[in-house]
């Protein structure tokens, strides 16, 4: 085995139920520094000859690695070293993650992990049983030496979430792979390449006339992605929803990086639970540890187009927030009252809104300021508009936000 282990000199020593020795501090490949408890299985058999000292198997425990971008791939290069004669074992330990500052990104707690060789697959294995942000999650890689394939699955009931990743890697300079994900019963899969400093990937929940696509390069180095993609029809409580898996990640601030630069755009046709806003224009942009959503642009039924500029989404108080400037052009007048069912006798002709938006993800709750109904400002306006709340009834909301709307309107009519 490939590790090198410095050894405290306060330990102890058992021979039941077979000999072993227990180190309390353990530091390992010049990384992880006063780790926890390390426990060494030796054969009885090995025991008595110092030269023929064999150790049969290792357990870390209460070990704490602190992983970085020096150290990354610490736990998949161990699936090249020789388990056939032992296993190596790492139960009740964290894994820190930090940023280049050395701050915390986020803690993965591994309940057990474990490495061995099968000999009938002439395969090294590693499964983990982990937790993270309170959701369970496992993990089986196989490396196949003799094929060069590596196989891994991630499993995340607490997610209803499977991935399967097969990775060819007999091309040194250019490693292929392919990514089968299921959510909720639906399947995409990815295929991907990667070399010394280029990655590229391709998502797909199918070969043709697919209703999801996803494609992208990243430069590594230094690290800039671009990427665009499609959706036919997308679910609103995926992104809405406080619990779903795209705001959970957004909390984690791990796009809060300065070294990290991204460009995506996504075209989406309908949004399922929104029938009136369609034809999502969606840009997203990271520069130096911000987010925004600038230049986004959707339709509400052909009467309107909205436009967000001067946006940001950040945590404040354990809450997800946006801020953004949104601009209404009003192409239908008309249209847009009977949308609301207003009376005739407030009808005034509108061409253009405009107002800042707060809003918070967590609490379903948005703050209206300085609306500008053709360029000028009505204070009655802005206090009938100036807090919504929403509700998790679609129906709820339709009949809140028309009550509201009307009552805004008729103050703007006087």
């Amino acid at each position: 085995m490939n590790i090198d282990f410095n050894l405290s000199e306060n330990f102890s020593y058992s021979f039941f139920p077979r000999p072993y020795f227990t180190f309390e501090k353990v530091s390992f490949l010049n990384q992880f520094k006063n780790s926890g408890k390390i426990k060494v299985d030796i054969p009885i058999n090995k025991l008595l000859f110092l030269e023929n000292l064999q150790i049969k198997d290792i357990i870390l425990s209460n070990v704490n690695f602190d992983v970085n971008k020096k150290n990354y791939n610490f736990f998949t290069e161990l699936l090249k070293n020789d388990f056939s004669n032992f296993k190596f074992e790492i139960k009740n330990s964290n894994i820190f993650y930090r940023n280049i500052k050395n701050d915390v990104l986020f803690i993965n707690k591994i309940d057990y992990l474990k490495y061995y060789y099968d000999k009938k697959k002439l395969s090294n294995f590693f499964i983990s049983d982990n937790k993270i942000f309170n959701l369970f999650y496992n993990i089986k890689f196989n490396n196949d030496f003799v094929n060069k394939k590596i196989t891994s699955n991630i499993n995340s009931s607490s997610l209803n979430l499977k991935t399967e990743n097969y990775l060819d890697y007999k091309n040194l300079k250019k490693k292929e792979g392919l990514i089968n994900f299921y959510y909720n019963k639906k399947k995409i899969n990815a295929k991907y390449n990667y070399s010394k400093d280029l990655f590229e990937f391709n998502f797909s929940d199918r070969p043709i006339n697919p209703n999801f696509n996803y494609k992208g390069t990243i430069n590594l180095k230094p690290f800039f992605l671009e990427s665009s993609g499609l959706l036919k029809k997308i679910n609103s409580k995926e992104f809405l929803n406080p619990n779903s898996i795209l705001l959970q990640f957004l909390k984690t601030k791990i796009l809060n990086n300065k070294n990290l630069n991204m460009n995506t755009f996504f075209n989406v046709k309908q949004i399922d639970a929104i029938e009136d806003l369609d034809n999502v224009a969606l840009k997203v942009k990271i520069r130096e540890g911000l987010i925004d959503i600038n230049e986004t642009t959707l339709s509400w039924l052909n009467m309107a187009d909205l436009k967000i500029s001067d946006s940001l989404i950040f945590m404040n108080n354990n809450n997800l927030f946006l801020d953004a400037l949104i601009t209404i052009k009003i192409n239908n007048f008309q249209e847009f009252y009977k949308f609301f069912q207003t009376p005739r006798n407030y009808r005034k002709e509108v061409k253009n809104i405009q107002f800042n938006l707060s809003y918070n993800f967590d609490q379903f709750t948005a703050d209206l300021n300085d609306i500008r109904i053709d360029g000028l400002i009505d204070p009655k306006v802005n206090k009938s508009l100036k807090k919504l709340i929403l509700k998790n009834n679609k129906l709820q909301n339709r009949i809140y936000f028309k009550n509201l709307m009307n009552q805004a309107i008729k103050n703007y009519a006087g």
